[in-house]
């Protein structure tokens, strides 16, 4: 083989590989989406063609599953999370970034410790704390344990996007007059946008899908989207044709999210990458 055939022989193989991984990557979506509007009988026979019906949306949300009381109680925590969790995350990451602070590496590394930190261990302390003090089958109980999970993720990654701006651009804003609270507010944050977005929608995404802590500590009042998959169960078994369309209403929200911000996302993503 000529040199040419062989890069065309790679490409070629390159371009199978990755369409192959595609294709195994989107058959449990496409089944869920097929499942979703499917009848319970229709679920269990391999049907390419079947008549598809919008019945099990409406279902999920009637009694005894109540998918839209998980559906707000997902939808508070995680936006919640992300409310608070930006904005502290965002001074800390400036601190550390542009100030000289005294065990400034130490408390860096302690922070990215706690990810390492497996959820199994530390969720016992939790149980017997949040039953002591009353926060229990609370959203509140389960914000303060996703702003635990989100926030060290959140401080490493903002600290990065915020390197990648030049310090020079401050010090001028500085020299000009301009206070540390404005050159924040008016430089920083907006050139600092993109990767605010880029954490924020992890964060989200993180504490849309937690299910350790939510099912642990959460029994009626604050069960979530995940926990709530668990109920679409029957004499019969697993209801398929239930469980697809929950599912389905569970990855809307982060195919929305993707699409609205693909821009700040792809350009957030790179911008802490180069100095």
């Amino acid at each position: 083989m000529t040199g040419k055939q062989k890069k065309q022989f790679w490409n070629a193989l390159q371009v199978i590989l990755i369409l192959t991984a595609a294709f195994i990557m989107l058959i449990p979506i496409i089944w869920i989406f097929l499942a979703a509007f499917k009848t319970h009988v229709d679920v269990y026979q391999l049907k390419v063609f079947f008549t598809p019906t919008i019945e099990n949306f409406g279902t999920v949300f009637e009694s005894p599953y109540h998918l839209g009381d998980k559906l707000y109680n997902s939808t508070v925590v995680a936006g919640v999370t992300v409310l608070f969790a930006i904005p502290i995350a965002t001074c800390a990451a400036y601190s550390f970034s542009r100030f000289s602070l005294t065990g400034e590496m130490t408390m860096l590394v302690m922070i990215l410790a706690t990810q390492f930190v497996p959820a199994v261990v530390i969720i016992l302390p939790f149980f017997v704390m949040f039953r002591d003090i009353g926060l229990l089958d609370t959203r509140l109980g389960l914000i303060l344990i996703n702003l635990a999970i989100v926030m060290p993720f959140a401080i490493w990654m903002i600290k990065g996007f915020i390197d990648g701006i030049p310090i020079e651009t401050e010090e001028a804003a500085m020299v000009d007059g301009s206070t540390r609270i404005q050159v924040i507010l008016n430089i920083v944050l907006p050139m600092a946008a993109p990767g605010l977005f880029t954490a924020g929608i992890f964060c989200f995404i993180l504490a849309w899908n937690e299910f350790l802590f939510a099912l642990i500590l959460t029994n009626k009042d604050a069960v979530t989207l995940p926990i709530g998959l668990a109920l679409f169960k029957a004499e019969e078994g697993d209801l398929w044709n239930l469980l697809s369309a929950a599912g389905i209403i569970i990855m809307a929200p982060m195919f929305v999210l993707a699409l609205i911000i693909r821009k700040h996302f792809v350009q957030g993503m790179t911008m802490g990458a180069v100095r």
